[in-house]
């Protein structure tokens, strides 16, 4: 077999590969890319829609197993990893972030739940595996993020659009840099709203792959304003395993239901305690709650994450836990969880792609 019959056969063995989270062909997805012969190696270029992939090992595994000793002559294969994050689809009425992919919001129905820290993990997780990604404190009650980032700088402007501050190459936007530590801000809905415009459209956040937006707990003016403003790609609901902040969050995304913003899962943080001396795991405020919710709901469980000391210290003294121990056993659960998140961002911009563009949601007025 001359080599141009063997590589027709290999686009023939390739093109029963499919992406297994879009569970269509890679070929046809355009995924498998600069396909060559190099002796009896056969070379391509694969091209994930996220550079967070879960999947890199089974990917590979069936690419392999579909020609290595299936197709005459061909005994290896070699992978050059890249990726292309697809961009959420345009909705009528809101208007995108120039050079933003995609936009996560991360919600809470309840205070207390750890949304802050989980915002800036996830954030810096998704960062660890090669994506671009901005983080905007959009609590404008309660801004924490500078405080577990150690950020206490002001912001600088150039052309009249904000720069935003840079922590460990994560984009930040704060208005807890701009305000005095000690200022309460005593806003009305439309200050609050403008000053949240301000945020999305007049900082210069250059090319994001995801901007994650950390929320007020609740189903206030900013949730509303956000949706109403942007092509959210989605939103994440983080929930404790306690029945009383469970009932919150189905509020919640009976609100994002409404504005038509996709639910791109649910996360358990404090699930369960595990002792740093004995490692025995107490479920201080019960467990699995989050996945049960989810499951009744049929939203995707993007994982749990347990109390740890490490977690609460590392915010505390402006570095994270990814950051300061990006090997510990904490930091793969916060790892996982994003690789999961990715994964569900990549299924909603590929269900949306043969979808007409829909209009957005109905106004919906408060008071």
């Amino acid at each position: 077999m001359n080599d141009a019959k063997r590589l027709a056969a290999v686009e023939d063995a390739l093109a029963k590969v499919q992406d297994p989270e879009l569970h269509r062909p890679m070929m046809q997805l355009g995924m498998l890319k600069n396909l060559r012969l190099d002796g009896a190696t056969v070379r391509m270029r694969v091209v994930l829609t996220t550079p967070a992939c879960p999947l890199k090992d089974r990917i590979e595994g069936e690419i392999r197993a579909a020609v290595v000793g299936q197709v005459e002559g061909v005994e290896g294969v070699e992978l050059e990893w890249d990726s292309d994050v697809s961009r959420t689809k345009g909705v009528t009425g809101r208007q995108e972030i120039p050079g933003v992919r995609n936009i996560v919001a991360v919600s809470a129905g309840k205070g207390g739940v750890g949304k802050t820290t989980i915002s800036v993990n996830l954030a810096f997780s998704l960062l660890r595996t090669g994506a671009r990604v901005g983080l905007l404190d959009a609590d404008i009650y309660g801004p924490n993020v500078p405080i577990m980032l150690g950020l206490d700088e002001r912001p600088s402007a150039q052309d009249g659009r904000m720069i935003p501050l840079t922590k460990n190459g994560l984009e930040v936007v704060s208005i807890g840099t701009i305000i005095d530590p000690d200022k309460p801000v005593i806003w009305r809905g439309p200050m609050l709203a403008g000053a949240l415009r301000q945020f999305l459209f007049e900082v210069n956040w250059g090319d994001l792959d995801y901007l994650v937006c950390d929320l007020p707990p609740g189903t206030g003016d900013v949730q509303l304003t956000l949706a109403q403003s942007i092509p959210l790609t989605g939103a994440v609901i983080v929930t404790t395993p306690q029945d009383v902040s469970l009932a919150d969050v189905g509020r919640g995304i009976a609100m994002f239901e409404q504005l038509r913003v996709p639910i791109l899962g649910v996360i358990e943080n404090m699930s369960g305690f595990v002792c740093p001396h004995c490692g025995e795991v107490t479920d201080v405020f019960s467990r699995g709650g989050g996945r049960q919710m989810a499951e009744s709901r049929r939203i995707p469980f993007l994982g749990e994450v347990p109390l740890d000391p490490a977690v609460r210290l590392g915010g505390g003294a402006g570095l994270p836990l990814v950051l300061a121990a990006p090997d510990s056993p904490q930091a793969k659960i916060f790892e996982d969880v994003a690789a999961q998140l990715a994964g569900q961002i990549s299924q909603v911009n590929f269900e949306a792609v043969a979808a007409p563009v829909m209009p957005s949601g109905p106004r919906i007025r408060v008071g």
